[in-house]
């Protein structure tokens, strides 16, 4: 098959991934190449050479826009992008495209593409977004949810054909039986306020166990505010780790933190703590429920530290290779790629044949 995939645009599909949404299109693609498909990724600029991309703009997050002009700036280079990407779609001879992206326009111009278009819904419902679904009346569009959660949100917008969970190479998170000598816990991913580090800062605080915090720092208010003053011998940031690196830090874990501040819609990081066979500790908010059960972590009540530092400690007890046969069964990417490609080969099937212009 040739497939077209129209990736994020805030950031580079390059490593050290600047989150899931990233480093989920960086396997997508790649898996797809190792099965003999032709993968082109419609991608900002700087991303890795590999990844067979066709550059649409530069990176469009803050830091790289600068903040004084971001709003407008990020809206027309965005738009722009995505509006010259899909009038140019239509005269390629992908046989799909697959819209990986979070904007209103790859959606809502899918009728104006000859080939079918899968999109897979990474968040609930946004205003931008849910306008490019509300308006999308292609035959030829898909949509597909990465969670259950994700599916109940968005069925209230439009009919969502199926949930494809995601997700990861497990070759990249090896299983470790046993934990660092030295205990510790370890919260890592992507620095905002969203995200709940801070309540992971004080769940260790009321346990006295040692956490180890990894991940890009994208909100540096929120760093500066909550995260940096209560750094110590006991609490570490070790920086934006490569996942080759970050692997071995999380395998040496005795538990890992999950602290989302919104309905998280589905958790790459929870599924590489249990693929390194690290029982897990989280807020029980979106799809995390759904890749847990009680044999690979505890669920803590949202937004209270007291509840989550004892299902830390819970979560410590619970058997590693559990974790990992978990990881195997629910979150290996070649199950994924399995689920995408069936559909792939299905639309196909069921969409007309157009002769694309020249």
């Amino acid at each position: 098959m040739r497939i077209g995939i129209i990736a994020h645009l805030k950031h580079a599909i390059r490593e050290p991934f600047a989150g899931g949404l990233e480093m989920h299109t960086s396997m997508l693609q790649g898996a797809l190449r190792r099965r003999g498909h032709d993968v082109t990724v419609f991608a900002s600029s700087g991303s890795e050479p590999d990844a067979c991309v066709e550059a649409i703009c530069d990176e469009t997050s803050l830091t790289q826009v600068g903040c004084d002009e971001a709003p407008d700036k990020v809206f027309f280079q965005e738009h722009h992008a995505y509006l010259s990407l899909m009038n140019a779609l239509r005269h390629r001879n992908f046989d799909l495209i697959h819209n990986n992206s979070l904007h209103y326009l790859p959606v809502a111009m899918a009728d104006a593409l000859p080939m079918p278009v899968v999109t897979t819904l990474h968040t609930p419902p946004f205003a931008w977004l849910e306008s490019g679904v509300r308006l999308c009346n292609a035959p030829n569009a898909t949509f597909v949810a990465v969670s259950e959660s994700i599916r109940r949100k968005w069925n209230k917008v439009a009919p969502i054909e199926r949930v494809v969970l995601n997700g990861i190479d497990l070759e990249r998170f090896a299983f470790r039986s046993d934990p660092a000598v030295q205990p510790y816990w370890i919260w890592y991913g992507r620095i905002v306020p969203e995200k709940g580090l801070h309540h992971a800062i004080a769940a260790a605080a009321l346990s006295g166990a040692t956490l180890l915090i990894a991940g890009p720092i994208s909100d540096q208010d929120y760093f500066d505010r909550e995260v940096a003053p209560r750094l110590d011998e006991r609490v570490r940031y070790l920086g934006h780790l490569a996942h080759s690196e970050l692997a071995g830090i999380i395998g040496g874990a005795r538990a890992f933190l999950c602290t989302p501040c919104w309905e998280e819609p589905y958790g790459l990081v929870v599924a590489e703590a249990l693929a390194c066979g690290v029982p897990v500790a989280a807020f029980g908010r979106g799809a995390i429920p759904e890749l847990l059960n009680a044999a690979t972590g505890v669920l803590a009540t949202p937004d209270d530290p007291d509840s989550l530092s004892r299902a830390a400690l819970a979560a410590e007890r619970l058997d590693r290779h559990a974790c990992r046969e978990h990881a195997v069964k629910r979150c290996d990417a070649a199950r994924m790629i399995d689920e995408y490609e069936a559909l792939y080969a299905d639309r196909i099937a069921a969409a007309p044949r157009t002769k694309f212009a020249a």
